[in-house]
């Protein structure tokens, strides 16, 4: 299967982050992928931002691009989080851009790793990992697989721990209008 987004040049623009304002950072990141994608990525200055509560982990997330194949997202908190990963049939790819992301793994219980500015970490199909934010951290993050199997962790907080059909219907109308708009516009099947 191909896709669209090339791993090396995502994580060349997020390196074009690290260091600025959280505004700051969000506009060029917004602009270089419009630039180097841009029949593919949500170039709208004025951004929508979605609380993003999967899997006990609470942040915002505003997404640029999303397809039945692929997504990409900028993802953070200002105050800190921490949650399970998740266990998807698709890999996850977080190009780091501020703050820091511990993780942990249950074959390396005893193990602190560390992510932070200019990392790119990759959570490989059907493994897990347990995480914490221990502070403020933002990250550009790319979604590769079929991404409609990931629904059920993604929105499971949101329907069944946080009640809140705001969140749901907004995340669902935005993912829904721009993946149909991937599908009809681009003909990415």
């Amino acid at each position: 299967m191909s896709y669209i987004f090339d791993i090396d040049r995502l994580h060349a623009i997020a390196l074009q982050g690290i260091g600025k304002t959280h505004d700051e950072m969000v506009k060029v990141i917004v602009e270089e992928t419009a630039r180097a994608y841009p029949k593919h990525v949500d170039s709208n200055p004025n951004r929508r931002w979605l609380f993003s509560l999967t899997a006990g982990a609470t942040g915002v997330m505003t997404i640029l691009h999303a397809s039945f194949t692929e997504y990409l997202i900028i993802f953070g908190t200002p105050v800190g989080t921490e949650g399970f990963s998740g266990r998807y049939r698709m890999e996850i790819h977080d190009f780091f851009m501020a703050g820091e992301v511990w993780t942990y793994r249950k074959d390396r219980c005893g193990v602190r790793e560390v992510a932070g500015p200019g990392d790119h970490t990759v959570l490989e199909r059907g493994s897990v990992n347990g995480f914490k934010i221990p502070d403020s951290a933002w990250m550009l993050e790319y979604g590769r697989g079929f991404i409609p199997s990931a629904f059920p962790l993604i929105l499971g907080d949101v329907v069944f721990s946080a009640v809140d059909g705001t969140t749901l219907a907004e995340t669902v109308w935005l993912y829904g209008k721009m993946a149909l708009r991937e599908l009809l516009v681009n003909q990415k099947f």
